[in-house]
């Protein structure tokens, strides 16, 4: 082979491997790579969207167990049997009870309008001594009322503080809800005590009064028949001694 057919040759292998090399390249095609980054910025917005979804949902479920979580103080047992000393203080009162019916039968028997001819003087002394002793117990009931308010108020104060710091540092609606209920019915509670206390006092009063009455009508009873009915002497002048 000649120099000149050599050379050809070698031409025409390097156009081979040329054209070979440019079908190895890859082409740069600028709209579809646009198109691409558009669609991985929007999977990637629906991605961050979903997350924060999912984290306002978890904070929602976080808020809910706050919401639910029951406050861990219950003040109403204590006022219960705070309540209870107040009502058993009346129920133990002696003299008139407390009872309807059985306050009017012993009303009408103890404290008559007027007394007949026909009660004798000892069942008019028996009746007076059982007013003083009604009045006296009504009396006795009323300060026992009064100690016993004064005793609560240390303890009202104290369970009033607790649940004022409880309304405070509640973490949920559910603490914060159940807080406010114990303070209103600490507040009933003592609404209730206060129209106890002012039951036993006008209660004394009414019976003091009525013990005057009686007192003035078993008077009169006993002033009637210390005088009498008959007729009354009356001075007439007399003569002696013949003139």
């Amino acid at each position: 082979m000649s120099r000149k057919h050599l050379c050809i040759f070698g031409l025409i292998v390097l156009l081979g491997s040329a054209a070979r090399a440019d079908a190895q390249l890859t082409v740069f095609d600028p709209a579809n790579f646009g198109q691409n980054t558009l669609t991985a910025a929007r999977s990637l917005m629906e991605v961050n969207n979903q997350i924060k979804q999912l984290e306002n949902e978890a904070t929602m479920l976080i808020n809910e167990a706050r919401n639910l979580t029951s406050l861990p103080f219950n003040i109403v047992a204590q006022l219960r049997a705070t309540l209870a000393q107040t009502t058993a203080l009346i129920n133990q009162a002696q003299g008139i009870v407390f009872q309807l019916a059985q306050t009017r039968a012993q009303f009408d028997g103890g404290y008559p309008m007027n007394y007949s001819p026909s009660i004798s003087g000892a069942t008019m002394f028996a009746d007076s001594q059982q007013r003083w002793f009604n009045s006296l117990q009504a009396l006795r009931t009323t300060v026992s009322m009064q100690a016993q308010a004064a005793q609560n108020l240390s303890s009202d104060e104290d369970s009033l503080a607790t649940l004022v710091a409880r309304s405070q540092e509640a973490i949920g609606a559910l603490q914060a809800m159940q807080a406010t209920n114990q303070l209103l019915a600490l507040q009933s509670r003592q609404t209730i005590q206060d129209q106890q206390l002012r039951l036993t006092q006008d209660r004394a009063v009414a019976l003091e009064q009525a013990r005057v009455v009686g007192e003035e009508a078993r008077a009169r009873e006993v002033r009637r028949r210390f005088v009498g009915e008959g007729v009354r002497y009356t001075p007439q002048a007399i003569s002696g001694f013949g003139f």
